[in-house]
């Protein structure tokens, strides 16, 4: 009997449990755009295309033959850049680029991407502003982590910032202003 027992109170609450699963979900009400045009705070910037995917590699010689010997890329010289304590190349694909990351001294944050990554890897991506200040005073506001103050010139002699890949999704994003 006690057997019995358990097993109709183990099934009242399977039933319990089954029919709060299957309550319905909460309905959304859709704003239309012309509310919501009205509800925007703070300054309107919009993202842009995707510029590149950069790529940290531990011999930035042997990833430039590759690409250009290989698989016949379009590929430029090395181009230092000291602001940002790398080396780097630019893969052009049409549609978008590869920046081939090789750091410029021990200081470099991609000599210490290298150490952890001895074979090299995706190290960000980078997206394309229309506005790049509107954006830094947007995603501070939203307390998104930038990894610098202000914008640095990057490698296409364009004003860009670094958002914390903790704060998207894991990945180190870069933007630039288009």
């Amino acid at each position: 009997m006690a057997s019995l027992l358990k097993a109709v109170a183990a099934a009242s609450g399977a039933v319990g449990l089954f029919s709060r699963l299957q309550t319905s979900p909460p309905k959304v009400k859709a704003l239309s755009t012309s509310q919501s045009s009205h509800q925007v705070a703070g300054p309107v910037w919009n993202l842009g295309r995707l510029n590149h995917v950069a790529i940290a590699v531990p011999d930035l010689e042997k990833a430039k033959a590759f690409y250009e010997n290989v698989l016949g890329a379009q590929v430029s010289e090395v181009v230092p850049v000291p602001e940002h304590g790398v080396s780097v190349v630019f893969v052009n694909l049409g549609n978008t680029k590869m920046e081939l990351l090789h750091p410029l001294g021990n200081d470099s944050p991609i000599a210490g991407f290298l150490q952890r990554n001895k074979a090299g890897g995706m190290h960000h991506v980078c997206i394309e502003v229309d506005d790049i200040n509107a954006a830094v005073m947007d995603l501070k506001e939203k307390k998104i982590r930038i990894l610098s103050e202000d914008p640095k010139i990057g490698a296409h002699g364009k004003p860009v910032i670094f958002l914390h890949p903790k704060d998207c999704g894991g990945v180190l994003v870069e933007l630039e202003q288009a």
